[in-house]
């Protein structure tokens, strides 16, 4: 069994780590598309992860956010990559999630003849406004395999009559936090004293950085709230502050630390030192069930593709309204315990149940 592996962002780089390790360079080839496009920053990244390092890698045309550069870029990523698939010949493709280099790794898969293996399959958030929503949508109904993280994105994927197999395997974000959260604690650059005195915050959202009327909502809302909280600030979140006149007046704030953007490592350290967490992140929906971290998300979105956190009493779906999120801040910080034992998204041994299916279906 040969197996290309293709991935194009950070989060994509997490949520393989765990398979990549399982394999070796006699059964895997690994690609970088180089969506996210500092290589650098993405190779520190692999190494932090001790996966290995790609043996292809792209360097794509910088991305100006533009409905026609989101385009042409998974056009570019399928021209690069159809040499790739052509020449090596692989057994399947595994793709992950929902970016552009996961839409067009699909879309040369099965232009080559070469199935795909989807992980984490089955997500939806039924607002069409995501990007990300038509990406999986498409991938889904391109996939001979399926894996599914719950029960839940399994019926949503029947229920779309796919005709690829569904298999349940957990989601692979666990894995990776239970094989770095130790090393996380002793190796984070970040160092902070007093534990449960503050809010995680994290925007990147187009829905909402983009927008002034939303992004000024949720502004006001953590200010207001007079909350100590640390806010890693991606940089074109910054963009977006600044633009719309919000950046000075966090800067300025009182409860408000805004840092840059932290590695994957720093970022478990906060998730967990953290009180509770305030977010639009998919991912941290997925990373604050884990054993190791079990911590409240107040999803400041209109819609969430990660139901199945909110059912389990992790996540709470707050929406975008200042009052809103201000009484969903001041109910956390009351009580932010979690009841539910159980996590809905496995136990950290979705990697091997991956690899074991295909092995048993190539």
């Amino acid at each position: 069994m040969k197996i290309a592996i293709v991935m194009g962002t950070r989060p994509e780089i997490i949520k393989l780590s765990s398979i990549i390790k399982l394999l070796d360079k006699k059964n895997s080839i690994v690609i970088f598309t180089g969506q996210h496009y500092d290589y650098n920053m993405s190779m520190q990244f692999m190494d932090e992860l001790k996966i290995r390092k790609p043996d292809y890698s792209m360097k794509l045309t910088k991305l100006q956010n533009t409905t026609t550069d989101r385009a042409t870029q998974i056009g570019e990523i399928v021209l690069n990559l159809a040499k790739i698939i052509s020449k090596i010949s692989p057994d399947t493709v595994i793709v992950q999630g929902d970016t552009n280099t996961v839409l067009a790794a699909a879309i040369t898969g099965i232009k080559c003849s070469v199935p795909v293996s989807h992980v984490e399959a089955g997500l939806r958030s039924y607002d069409w406004r995501m990007p990300e929503e038509h990406n999986r949508i498409a991938v889904d109904h391109i996939s001979e395999f399926l894996f599914a993280p719950t029960e839940q994105a399994k019926k949503t994927l029947k229920n779309e009559e796919v005709h690829g197999q569904i298999h349940v395997t957990g989601n692979t974000s666990i894995d990776a936090i239970q094989q770095n959260i130790s090393r996380a604690e002793k190796n984070a650059n970040l160092s902070i004293e007093k534990k449960d005195e503050f809010a995680l915050v994290t925007l990147h959202r187009g829905e909402n950085v983009d927008d002034r009327k939303t992004l000024g909502s949720i502004v006001q809302a953590l200010l207001q709230s007079k909350m100590d909280m640390i806010f890693p600030a991606h940089p074109r979140t910054v963009k977006q502050l600044e633009r719309f006149g919000f950046y000075k007046k966090i800067k300025e704030s009182e409860n408000i630390l805004v840092i840059p953007p932290v590695g994957y490592f720093d970022m478990l350290y906060l998730m967990k030192k953290c009180k509770f967490i305030i977010s639009d992140s998919g991912g941290v929906q997925e990373e604050a069930t884990s054993p190791s971290i079990r911590k409240k998300v107040l999803v400041v979105r209109k819609s969430t593709d990660r139901p199945e956190a909110v059912k389990a009493g992790y996540s709470e779906l707050v929406g975008t309204s200042t009052q809103k999120i201000i009484q969903a801040i001041k109910s956390a910080q009351e009580n932010s315990k979690i009841a539910s034992n159980t996590n809905p998204y496995g136990n950290g041994n979705s990697g091997k149940k991956i690899l074991s299916i295909l092995r048993r279906s190539l």
